[in-house]
C-alpha cells in the first residue's frame, strides 16, 4: 500500500515509523528540514522536505497513486488544504487530523474522507478507565457489547490459580477470554495451557455485563474514584476536564502558565484551578490528596507527568494516569507506580490502521506495551473461516479470538464456535500474524 504522511511531528514519525516497519510504501512530507532529516535517519522510507499542500510537492511524493494519504501536521488549515490538493490529484482515501470543530464542517466537500481528533478520543477513553477505577485500559468494541479490559495482575488473583483451560473448566461462569498477557517486555498470546503470574499486564476480552468479573478475575478491584487532579493545562487535558465535569466529577486543574490557568478558570468556573508547579509535593499537599482521587498528568513533557504522577502517588492517590510521547518510557511505568498510561500517537495509529489492514475492518485498538493489535473485522461471504470452528481453522500461535457480535448478539467463543458469513470478529494477534490471520475472514 502508497501512504503519504503530511507532518513529521510526535503522530506523524510514529505513524511513518509503524507503517515503514510493516513493509508499507511510505512517504513522509514535512517543511522542517531538520525534523525531516532526522526521521530519515530513523526509518526506511522517503522524507521529503516541502510544503504539504503543494502541488509541486505531492506530484514529487507520488500524491496520485496514493492509497492513503494522511495529513496529520500541527495546522488544520493545512491539513485540510493538503487533502484537497491530494484529492485532485488522485489519492484513493484522505484522512485529516482537525482538532477545531468549526473547522470540521463541510470538510467533506474539500477532499478529506476522513477526520480525526486523537486528542477527543483519548479523553472518551480516559473517562471510562477512570469510570472503572482500576483498569489500565477499557476498549470498547461491537457498539460498546464487547470489551477489552487490562490491568496489572495482582498477587493471589484468582486467574493466578492454575493454566487456563483448568480455570475455565472450575469456573461456572466464565464470560471471558484472556488475550494476552505483556510480562517483562514481551506479549505472550493467551492458549489454554498459559499460566498467568501476578505483575503480568493482562487484556482479557469480555461482554459488557461481566467487565467486573472480568477484572476481579485478575485481582482488580474497581475503585470509586471521587476528584479529578489534572497536571498541566494543554488542549488534551482542557477536553478531560470538561469531560470528567459533565461525569459530575469534581476537578482540580494545576499548572505553571499563568495566563493558561486565567484562561481555563473563565471557561471551567466548576473546576478548582492552582497555579503552580505539578511536580510540587508542597502545591498537591496541600489539596488532601486520598484514595478516592485519581491523578492524571497530561501535560506535554512525559516528565512532568511522570513525576507529578509519582508524587501524587506517594501522597496517596488512589490512581495515577501519565500521558506520554516517547514510547520507550512505556516499559519502565510499570514498576515506578503508574496506574494506566495514555498516547495521542497510539490514539492516532488506531484511528488509522484500520484503512491499513485488509477486508472489511470496523475498528483497530493500539497498546501501551505491546506492538500487538486487536482487530474487528466483518467475516466475508466466501471466506476461507465460513461454516469452520475456532479449532477446526487452527489460528496461527500468535493469534486469538476474543469476541464474536452475531445479529445483535455478543458473546466470548470457545473451540466448538463455528464462524459465520456477516460476523464481527475480534481478534488479538501479534504484528507478524496479522495478515495472515486478516486473509481468514476475507475474500
Amino acid at each position: 500500500m502508497r501512504i503519504i504522511i503530511i507532518g513529521a511531528g510526535a503522530v506523524g514519525s510514529y505513524l511513518a515509523e509503524r507503517l515503514s516497519a510493516e513493509g508499507q510504501d511510505v512517504v513522509v512530507v514535512d517543511d522542517n528540514e531538520t525534523r525531516a532529516t532526522e526521521l530519515q535517519d530513523r526509518i526506511d522510507a522517503l522524507v521529503l522536505v516541502g510544503n504539504g499542500a503543494s502541488i509541486h510537492t505531492l506530484e514529487e511524493a507520488g500524491a496520485a497513486k496514493a492509497d492513503l494519504f494522511i495529513a496529520v501536521s500541527n495546522s488544520d488549515g493545512a491539513n485540510v488544504l493538503a487533502c484537497h490538493a491530494a484529492k485532485d490529484l488522485g489519492a484513493r482515501t484522505t484522512i485529516a487530523r482537525i482538532e477545531d470543530p468549526e473547522i470540521r464542517e463541510g470538510t467533506d466537500t474539500l477532499g478529506v474522507d476522513v477526520v480525526i481528533d486523537p486528542s477527543a478520543t483519548a479523553a472518551e477513553e480516559l473517562v471510562e478507565i477512570v469510570g472503572f477505577g482500576g483498569a489500565s485500559e477499557m476498549i470498547q468494541f461491537a457498539d460498546g457489547k464487547l470489551v477489552m479490559v487490562g490491568g496489572r495482575v495482582a498477587p493471589n488473583a484468582p486467574i493466578t490459580k492454575g493454566p487456563l483451560s483448568l480455570l475455565r473448566l472450575r469456573t461456572a461462569d466464565w464470560g471471558w477470554v484472556v488475550a494476552a498477557l505483556v510480562r517483562e517486555g514481551l506479549t505472550i498470546v493467551a492458549h489454554g495451557d498459559t499460566e498467568v503470574q501476578a505483575g503480568d499486564h493482562a487484556l482479557v476480552m469480555t461482554t459488557d455485563d461481566k467487565v467486573d468479573a472480568a477484572l476481579r478475575m485478575i485481582g482488580v478491584e474497581r475503585r470509586q474514584l471521587e476528584r479529578a487532579l489534572i497536571l498541566g493545562s494543554t488542549r488534551f487535558a482542557e477536553l478531560v476536564v470538561t469531560a470528567m465535569l459533565e461525569k459530575g466529577l469534581p476537578v482540580v486543574l494545576i499548572d505553571e502558565d499563568a495566563a493558561r490557568c486565567a484562561k481555563l478558570a473563565t471557561r471551567h468556573p466548576k473546576a478548582l484551578v492552582i497555579k503552580g508547579d505539578p511536580t510540587d509535593p508542597e502545591v498537591l499537599g496541600d489539596l488532601d490528596i486520598g484514595k478516592r482521587d485519581v491523578a492524571l498528568g497530561l501535560s506535554g513533557w512525559d516528565e512532568v507527568n511522570l513525576m507529578g504522577c509519582l508524587v501524587a502517588k506517594a501522597l496517596g492517590a488512589g490512581m495515577v494516569i501519565s500521558r506520554f510521547n516517547r514510547i520507550p518510557y512505556v516499559s519502565l511505568l510499570s514498576g515506578v507506580g503508574i496506574d494506566a498510561a495514555v498516547s495521542i500517537r497510539l490514539m492516532a495509529a488506531s484511528a488509522i490502521l484500520r484503512f491499513v489492514r485488509q477486508g472489511q475492518v470496523e475498528q483497530v485498538a493500539t497498546f501501551t506495551d505491546t506492538d500487538a493489535e486487536a482487530i474487528e473485522i466483518e467475516v466475508a461471504n466466501g471466506a476461507e473461516a465460513v461454516g469452520k470452528s475456532l479449532l477446526e481453522l487452527r489460528l496461527p500461535v500468535g493469534v486469538i479470538i476474543g469476541g464474536i457480535s452475531r445479529n445483535g448478539t455478543t458473546f466470548v467463543p470457545d473451540g466448538s464456535t463455528v464462524i459465520r458469513a456477516g460476523d464481527h470478529i475480534i481478534f488479538f494477534a501479534i504484528p507478524i500474524e496479522i495478515g495472515e490471520s486478516s486473509a481468514l475472514f476475507t475474500r
